[in-house]
């Protein structure tokens, strides 16, 4: 099943969603990726995606969190949402509203996250997908 560890510091995982199930590896397309990093961001990656998008961040993104501009490109939010709910739509055949989606997404520097533990917003975001949880992830509690 998908890598995942709990340390010290917060939670990390990568979990891999084809096919209508989460997979082990990535490669094939059209997939969800889901990388959280110490229960503060979670990179979710979405492919296909019109050229320049197919990634945003939950929780924080990193080049806020870093203080670092250079640790992740800046996201185009309202375009991430758009492009994601396309993905959704042609993958799952449903997708969230935009009203729904937006919230959860870490925009910029300054902003709280959606909730304490990132893991908590991914659930959310999965739920409003209707993707299951992956066996092992560890929401928070």
């Amino acid at each position: 099943m998908p890598q995942g560890r709990m340390a010290a510091v917060g939670y990390f995982g990568t979990f891999i969603y084809r096919d209508g199930q989460w997979q082990q590896r990535s490669g094939a397309s059209p997939e969800l990726v889901v990388d959280v990093h110490d229960s503060d961001i979670a990179t979710i990656d979405y492919r296909p995606a019109p050229a320049g998008l197919g990634r945003f961040y939950l929780g924080h993104q990193p080049r806020n969190y870093f203080g670092d501009p250079e640790a992740s490109r800046p996201v185009d939010v309202p375009a991430e949402v758009e492009a994601f709910r396309g993905w959704a739509t042609d993958t799952l055949g449903r997708a969230p509203r935009e009203e729904d989606i937006r919230p959860l997404l870490a925009e910029r520097d300054g902003q709280q996250p959606a909730d304490d533990a990132v893991e908590d917003t991914v659930v959310r975001l999965l739920d409003l997908l209707g993707v299951p949880v992956p066996e092992g992830f560890a929401a928070a509690d």
